[in-house]
């Protein structure tokens, strides 16, 4: 991308893409699927592994199923603590409910790029057993600073890196720097294939333990003393790991028009009154999953679901989001209060992008957005 172009690039030979997935899916579909193992899924895992510079992909059906995994592969349970992002979705907490371990909320800075590191050490007990970053939007923070953190306090660093995937910092790619980095490919992400996961680690007990996991414990880990555990079925249907071999494949391409996308969004909407564009993906290595500005409006949370009913398709005012110490069902796992988190959910308009909105669409984005602002009266 040159600094001064900010249109949408389409992935290249879209229409032949397309042409040779539908193919193999002819192909695979023809056939009886191999009971002795998932051809697409395995070569899927390699690719991953060399495309990301890590020793193991382990491929699974979701992003929730990639947390749980790499959660149980650490033996983390029951009368365990996981010191996680309150400014994150509530996917990125159910995995650690589901293990049988307890959230522990943390909050993030005022920026909401990176988390409040005061906070988090107050929060550190006996019981921690791990860290869970959330990159929401696509921004990784400090990952470097927060595993300096873990090892001094002997905590497990699982990265929730479902959003973003190319996103780097310090020349490192973001799920490539804790003991294991969680990803999803559900329809939206920067690589997808409508649904699954992976995670990516560099330790082979973690692959091994994850791989069973994932398949009703077949093949059993070593378990080294441990008791044996009841596994999932978290594999990958081969259609999906075709697509998502397609479309990794394409990765520089399609992760390229996502910061296109994201820095034509800025570049449209750098002077509008109450609208202040809080980063562009050309200023770090951020993906730009979503387009994020700072709404400095009166009352910016029902100013950002006014745009939703407007067409304007946001975190806050299509999906509802709030921190997730906020939610209900979370209740119960709730002790302090997160304000940093809240308040920037509460002023962020984070516009959803996908790899089928053109120039004209975010054009018309931009348009309702401007105009929207001059005129709001909450």
């Amino acid at each position: 991308m040159t600094p001064g172009d900010t249109r949408p690039a389409a992935p290249p030979d879209a229409a032949g893409v397309e042409e040779a997935v539908v193919a193999d899916l002819a192909r695979l579909l023809a056939r009886m699927p191999d009971p002795a193992g998932s051809v697409h899924g395995a070569a899927l895992e390699r690719e991953l592994a060399a495309t990301t510079g890590v020793r193991h992909a382990v491929a699974v059906s979701s992003g929730t199923a990639a947390l749980h995994t790499a959660l149980r592969a650490l033996h983390i349970g029951p009368g365990d603590e996981v010191l996680v992002s309150a400014l994150s979705v509530i996917m990125s907490v159910a995995p650690i409910v589901h293990a049988g371990a307890r959230p522990v909320f943390v909050d993030c800075d005022p920026t909401g790029t990176d988390l409040d590191y005061n906070d988090l050490a107050r929060k550190v007990t006996p019981s921690a057993k791990a860290l869970l970053p959330v990159y929401l939007w696509g921004r990784p923070g400090d990952p470097a600073r927060l595993a300096r953190m873990a090892m001094d306090h002997g905590l497990a660093v699982v990265e929730d890196a479902c959003q973003a995937q190319g996103s780097r910092v310090g020349g490192r790619l973001a799920g490539t720097i804790g003991d294991v980095g969680c990803f999803s490919l559900k329809d939206g992400k920067v690589l997808s294939s409508g649904e699954g996961g992976y995670l990516l680690t560099d330790r082979d007990d973690i692959a091994q333990r994850a791989r069973s996991f994932r398949s009703h414990q077949q093949p059993s880990p070593p378990e080294n003393g441990r008791p044996a555990e009841v596994g999932y079925n978290y594999r990958l249907a081969e259609p999906l790991a075709l697509i998502a071999r397609a479309n990794l494949a394409r990765f520089h391409t399609l992760a390229a028009r996502r910061r296109h996308q994201s820095c034509l969004l800025a570049e449209l909407l750098t002077s509008t009154p109450g609208i202040d564009v809080t980063d562009v993906p050309a200023r770090r290595g951020w993906n730009g999953y979503n387009f994020l500005a700072t709404v400095a409006l009166d009352e910016p949370r029902a100013f950002c679901e006014h745009l939703a009913r407007r067409g304007v398709p946001n975190s806050v005012g299509t999906f509802g989001l709030i921190p997730a110490d906020q939610r209900p069902a979370l209740a119960p796992f709730t002790t302090a209060p997160c304000p940093h988190a809240a308040a920037v959910v509460d002023r962020t308009l984070a516009v959803v992008l996908t790899d089928h909105d053109d120039e004209q669409r975010l054009a018309g984005y931009a348009q309702t957005i401007s105009r929207e602002a001059r005129q709001w009266r909450p």
